[in-house]
């Protein structure tokens, strides 16, 4: 089962933001999360308190064992960005664009046994003009 938590309005930039979701996609929670304390990057923060949340979800509303979930999913899209102007030299005004970015972090129960992908089997011309 797949469980969400989502955290709006984050002010980082979403570029910086999606090296941070990268990193972790994949990987069981307990070691994401310990990877993303000791991550330099400011949006490291942010993701390690929607992840923690994600995790939450799936053990308060689902019944889920937090050892057993992986994050399967783990992305940064772009907000709104807040538009200021600083002012300059001889009346001008130079503008600053302040991003914003919503973070989303799927986890998922890998104990679940995950039925193998096959393709439909093929079968020749002749097979099948004989079954018709």
């Amino acid at each position: 089962m797949r469980v969400s938590a989502t955290a709006k309005y984050t002010r980082h930039s979403t570029r910086k933001a999606r090296l941070v979701t990268q990193a972790i996609t994949g990987r069981p929670v307990a070691e994401a999360a310990s990877l993303l304390r000791f991550m330099p990057q400011g949006a490291a923060r942010d993701v390690l308190k929607v992840l923690n949340s994600a995790a939450a979800n799936a053990e308060n509303n689902h019944d889920l064992d937090p050892e057993d979930l992986v994050v399967f999913s783990a992305y940064a899209n772009e907000g709104p960005t807040i538009k200021r102007f600083r002012p300059r030299a001889q009346g001008r005004a130079f503008p600053i664009h302040k991003p914003m970015t919503h973070i989303t972090v799927i986890v998922e129960n890998r104990d679940v046994p995950r039925r193998p992908r096959t393709a439909p089997a093929r079968r020749s011309r002749s097979t099948a003009d004989r079954e018709a």
